[in-house]
């Protein structure tokens, strides 16, 4: 046919794109921070844990780690970003907003975030952790040694163990945590799970809780839906969050609730954005905090998302 275009003609036309419409090479980081407004920790809020004085807003390790759970696409991109040099600027100005706690899944997150704390500067790491296992560099014989403030159990790894009926078998990991001194909680992304160790009366000090069961079966969705939408792995349900609020306000123990963005689904519309973060602190207790994973690649989430705790997370 005349009208289709070949591997050459269009070859051919791409050549004569007009510069203006070429991809332009992103500006080097701190060029992009530049016109954004300076940060000011005051009025950030705080809450307590182990003794210890936590921003109400904890910064997430998704993000800084490429894992979106979104897109391998926007894995690539944050991968990309945050190169070891991104992150140290990331991480100080995230402190000028006066968050002061990262919850982190590598040895280099804890590494990269106590190597940029300035003198006398009160920073906290949270960490995930697995029994018998190197976990990117994070065991519990590092976590003593580096002197970490907190670990919780895997959430995949619990939920699973929860689903197969084996979840006592991390209770005497958590004693070994609970002996080391460090502050012991459990993640999760089911309120069945938070019911379950609260019917048990474990000796824990706080959980990670997904407002979002993202991770349920296709069987489990068609049950529920009637249906099974696509990609299986990843659904979020609107339905989710008050659930996962209900269990928060019924146990005593500090709760860190993530994802409640849904993994950045709900960042596309300004109303979006602060409804979910309203809904977060009208839905956890006065004592607890969020954990949001930032991507300031194009938007400046940290400034957003400071502003959103100070709106919305102040202690009355």
């Amino acid at each position: 046919m005349k009208n289709q275009m070949n591997r050459r003609s269009f070859l051919q036309s791409a050549a004569i794109i007009p510069a203006g419409l070429a991809l332009r090479k992103l500006p080097a980081l701190q060029e992009e921070f530049s016109p954004m407004p300076t940060g000011d920790p005051a009025g950030m809020p705080m809450v307590s844990l182990g003794g210890q004085t936590i921003s109400r807003l904890i910064i997430g390790s998704n993000t800084v780690n490429a894992g979106s759970h979104l897109s391998h696409l926007v894995n690539h991109s944050m991968k990309e970003y945050f190169t070891p040099e991104t992150t140290e600027f990331f991480f100080t100005r995230c402190t000028e907003f006066g968050i002061n706690t990262f919850q982190g899944a590598k040895a280099n997150n804890f590494e990269i975030w106590n190597g940029t704390k300035g003198p006398g500067e009160e920073r906290h790491f949270i960490s995930l952790v697995l029994e018998n296992m190197d976990y990117h560099g994070i065991t519990l014989e590092y976590a003593v040694k580096n002197k970490f403030f907190a670990l919780a159990h895997h959430g995949e790894v619990t939920d699973r163990m929860f689903k197969n009926g084996e979840l006592d078998k991390i209770e005497d990991f958590l004693k070994k945590i609970r002996d080391s001194g460090i502050q012991v909680g459990i993640s999760t992304h089911m309120p069945d799970v938070i019911d379950y160790v609260e019917s048990k009366g474990w000796d824990i000090d706080f959980y990670m809780a997904c407002v979002y069961e993202r991770h349920r079966s296709a069987d489990e969705l068609k049950k529920m839906l009637g249906y099974v939408p696509l990609p299986v792995g990843e659904v979020y349900l609107e339905e989710d969050p008050p659930r996962m609020y209900k269990v928060i306000q019924q146990t005593e123990r500090t709760c860190l609730a993530f994802k409640i963005l849904a993994a950045g689904r709900v960042c596309d519309r300004q109303e979006w954005l602060e409804k979910a973060f309203q809904d977060a602190f009208t839905g956890i207790k006065s004592k607890d905090a969020v954990i949001v994973g930032m991507f300031p690649k194009w938007t400046d989430h940290i400034g957003i998302n400071a502003e959103m705790v100070k709106k919305y997370g102040v202690i009355v």
